[in-house]
């Protein structure tokens, strides 16, 4: 064999490079993944502390009692919720008896709100006639502020975890219930024709094609009923509760801790970027394939 056929069989035999900067190395395509998480949690949390550094040095130079700095809320922070027995993890009282229970009545009726705005936007975006009846009544409900119902509430369940739940439902459940509508209807008729013609039971149909197909529209409903849901927990807190993140916010005020006001407000911020952080993460699982799909399109 002459030396042009020896190069050529030595190419053909080794195709796959051993280097470990081969960009098809599965080893350093995971540290390039690593690195760019790293940079992105670096960058993100950089611009925040940079945020709370300025908000340290303006209100310093500020001196206005109103808007204490960073600092003395954290103390007041400090000394409201991490100075209880070792026991309890040198957690206060007023965690659990405000600060859980408030999250409690949020998860409770953002839970019962989402389920019943899946349950029935599936069935009226599958259903054109029913959306038709209801789409009226659905327009004029939604359309009715929240906090206004507030003392009708109150006269209903009186002042109690009944009404500020019951508020939190009826104000959490449109963003769900509208996107659950619209993502039923987004279900190819293709689909839904192929479904039919092998008799596929109907609650293999909802939970095999229609809830996958419209599950992004309905996590989008769910993150901005979440939203909806912190504004209205504080709300009902504030009028119609004996305890709660809102009273104590409200009581802070009028016993003019100003400080402690501004750590209840801290607190409800750090409490809704958690909530939603762990919200996103479980749409990133769920809808893994959605993305997958969507990057093989656009591929």
């Amino acid at each position: 064999m002459g030396a042009e056929g020896k190069q050529r069989v030595s190419t053909v035999e080794s195709p796959i490079s051993t280097n470990p900067a081969d960009p098809a190395d599965p080893a350093d395509s995971s540290r390039q993944r690593a690195s760019r998480t790293l940079f992105w949690f670096v960058e993100r949390w950089s611009l925040f502390i940079g945020c709370v550094l300025l908000w340290q040095l303006a209100t310093s130079a500020a001196d206005n009692p109103y808007f204490p700095t960073p600092l003395t809320i954290a103390r007041r922070a400090g000394h409201l919720w991490l100075t209880g027995p070792a026991g309890h993890l040198w957690l206060t009282d007023q965690v659990f008896d405000d600060i859980l229970p408030s999250l409690g009545r949020l998860v409770l009726g953002w839970g019962i709100a989402s389920l019943v705005g899946i349950a029935i936007g599936l069935g009226l975006g599958r259903s054109p006639v029913a959306g038709d009846y209801f789409g009226g009544l659905l327009a004029f409900a939604r359309a009715v502020p929240p906090p206004t119902l507030v003392p009708v509430f109150l006269v209903l369940f009186h002042i109690g975890p009944e009404m500020e739940i019951a508020t939190i439902i009826f104000g959490t459940v449109w963003p769900v219930l509208l996107n659950s509508i619209d993502g039923a209807r987004s279900v190819e008729e293709t689909t839904m024709n192929a479904v039919r013609a092998f008799h596929t039971p109907w609650r293999r149909r909802v939970f095999s094609v229609i809830l996958p197909a419209a599950g992004p529209k309905i996590f989008a409903g769910l993150r901005v009923s979440l939203s909806i849901a912190f504004i209205l927990m504080i709300i009902s807190e504030l009028v119609g509760s004996t305890s709660g993140i809102g009273y104590q916010l409200v009581f802070a005020q009028g016993d003019s801790d100003l400080p402690g006001m501004w750590s209840w407000i801290v607190l409800v911020s750090a409490l809704g970027y958690l909530c939603n952080s762990l919200l996103v993460a479980v749409e990133h699982r769920v809808l893994r394939w959605h993305r997958g799909a969507t990057r093989r399109s656009e591929g």
